[in-house]
């Protein structure tokens, strides 16, 4: 395999990012309240700028897998995968008017005490606990991937890039808080940028001129757009995209934490509004950009492909291989790229770090043990610094671990629609409890995890490749025997459709046990006979107050000043 050394200029562009980071948390360490409090520390004091929210709220889970992963996508399997960006602008309008409003009225530091003040304590913890787990998981590969995709094609050790990356971003947002994370967002959205529009310039280049890409991309049949079928086995088409995109967006930008919380670092409601919808042309630029450098690379390599003559041993390599291949006369160049693919790294793990804190100490430890006041920030700090070690763990350990990668993307889709149906029945019905919601929660994330996990499952097929212009003598390699295998029928189906399967589960699951099984909770009896509005989506909420008028509201303030636990 080809590797290339770095440079001189390559270090020093990738020390001066790490550098600018710590640098940002310092100064936000020892400016402004200090980080003296949790309100300063997790929510930025509410007055956060509309910019740096924006642009935090892509970054958060643009990670260096998926920017990665997009472009080989569009290598091997084509550009249908451009599609998604359309079910990112039908998103934001419905996150913005019927999702937003209920977490931003109610002014939580935590997304998940709203499950507490709609249906009960268990379903809230059940919720959280599940979102750590996913997390946590999700962010170790997060580490672990990138150092491996690099060490294998430019030598850079896997070791120093986990801990470089892990140690700098346990710092700079253990140190700077929500605003330290808001900013250097910023700062690493801006290299990721560059690495992608690098790719995409140099390709253009080196085939002639930036029209030939897509000349090219057509002969090799990578610009068919319109596949309509139905068929919800073949793995991308306009209606998974469309749908699956739409489903696993709003689990993540409607009732995640991690984005959440961001949305509520602004001080009014149109701020964060308009935070959602300039975060949506900044992500779908870079992912559009993303898949454009998928289909360079291919017009560079249509005719030596080098996972098939084995340059390089796995598709997430592609993109890392070809800077080694374009790039490596220009100094500084491969250097800005990996800075690029760090900083995508580093955004998600500084984002999920003081999610996870605020997470932790809201939903664990302050509802476990009574917590002096002046212990609190302390002990978010602590818990944030926390979560970067074991991330860190995690990506050491993820060596051993065999399929761990498949499985976190897996766990990370899985989840997420089953999740977004628990929040969604809480907010768009008042008959569902928690014991439906709870047994929906959980059979709906074993379904979603046995499509997932289940096997043996089809190899997907890629579109042609050739060998033919290789400038060394390569050997095709030879197909192996074609066998009619019969795939059992849910482990073929695409896994776009996983995140609706999971939310149609809890929807229908979670409506019939409620209205079948009632139950008589004290926070039940509480709430009836008059639900209060703030915790229903705006629609809904309208009509319940025409119907109750303030009765309502005032009958559940007991429940918005958190003295929930007086109800059990």
């Amino acid at each position: 395999m080809q590797q290339f050394v770095f440079g001189v200029w390559d270090y020093v562009i990738m020390a001066a990012t790490m550098i600018a980071s710590i640098a940002i948390g310092l100064y936000f360490r020892f400016s402004g309240g200090k980080q003296k409090t949790n309100e300063e520390y997790l929510m930025a004091n509410r007055n956060m700028s509309i910019l740096p929210v924006a642009v935090s709220l892509m970054a958060s889970f643009m990670s260096a897998i998926t920017l990665l992963g997009v472009s080989a996508e569009n290598y091997y399997y084509g550009m249908q995968f451009v599609v998604i960006n359309i079910s990112y602008g039908i998103a934001t309008p419905i996150i913005s008017r019927l999702y937003l409003p209920v977490f931003f009225g109610l002014q939580k530091t935590s997304t998940y005490e709203y499950l507490e003040l709609r249906f009960g304590p268990q379903i809230r913890m059940l919720a959280s606990l599940t979102y750590t787990f996913q997390m946590v998981l999700y962010n170790g590969i997060v580490l672990y991937a990138p150092a491996i995709v690099l060490e294998s094609v430019t030598g850079l050790d896997r070791l120093i890039s986990i801990l470089v990356v892990g140690l700098v971003c346990t710092f700079y947002s253990t140190l700077g808080g929500m605003k330290a994370v808001l900013f250097t967002d910023l700062l690493q959205s801006l290299l990721m940028f560059v690495a992608v529009f690098s790719v995409v310039v140099f390709s253009a280049m080196q085939v002639g001129g930036f029209g030939q890409i897509f000349v090219l991309a057509a002969e090799g049949g990578r610009l068919d757009m319109f596949n309509f079928s139905i068929d919800p086995t073949e793995r991308n088409t306009w209606w998974s995209l469309t749908f699956g995109g739409l489903l696993t967006y709003l689990s993540l930008y409607a009732v995640n934490h991690t984005q959440v919380q961001r949305l509520l670092t602004v001080s009014t409601l149109d701020r964060s509004r308009q935070c959602l919808w300039w975060s949506w042309p900044v992500l779908s630029v870079l992912s559009i950009v993303t898949c454009i450098s998928g289909i360079g690379i291919y017009a560079a390599f249509k005719d030596c492909d080098p996972l098939t003559y084995h340059g390089i041993t796995s598709m997430d390599q592609l993109m890392p291989y070809y800077v080694v291949s374009a790039m490596r006369s220009a100094p500084g160049l491969p250097g800005l790229f990996v800075a690029g693919i760090f900083s995508a790294s580093l955004s998600t793990v500084s984002a999920s770090c003081n999610a996870l804190a605020a997470v932790t100490l809201t939903d664990y430890l302050s509802r476990w043990c009574v917590i002096p006041s002046s212990y609190i920030p302390w002990l978010t700090k602590l818990a944030a610094c926390a979560y970067g070690l074991i991330f860190l763990a995690l990506a050491f350990m993820a060596e051993y671990l065999g399929g761990v990668l498949q499985a976190a993307f897996t766990i990370f889709g899985a989840v997420g629609g089953p999740l977004f149906g628990v929040f969604t029945l809480g907010m768009f019905t008042t008959f569902a409890n928690e014991r439906g919601t709870s047994i929906a929660l959980l059979s709906g994330m074993a379904l979603t995890l046995w499509i997932s996990f289940g096997g043996p499952r089809p190899p997907p097929v890629k579109l042609p490749l050739s060998l033919e212009a290789c400038p060394f003598n390569v050997t095709a390699p030879v197909p192996a025997a074609l066998k009619t295998v019969d795939y059992f029928y849910p482990y073929r189906i695409s896994y776009l459709w996983t995140s609706p399967i999971g939310f149609v589960w809890v929807l229908a699951v979670g409506s019939i046990i409620s209205l079948l099984w009632r139950q008589q909770h004290p926070w039940e009896r509480a709430m009836k006979p008059h639900p209060d509005p703030a915790l229903f989506t705006p629609p809904l909420a309208k009509r319940l107050r025409a119907k109750y008028g303030d009765k309502a509201e005032v009958q559940c303030e007991l429940l918005k000043k958190n003295d929930v636990q007086e109800l059990h």
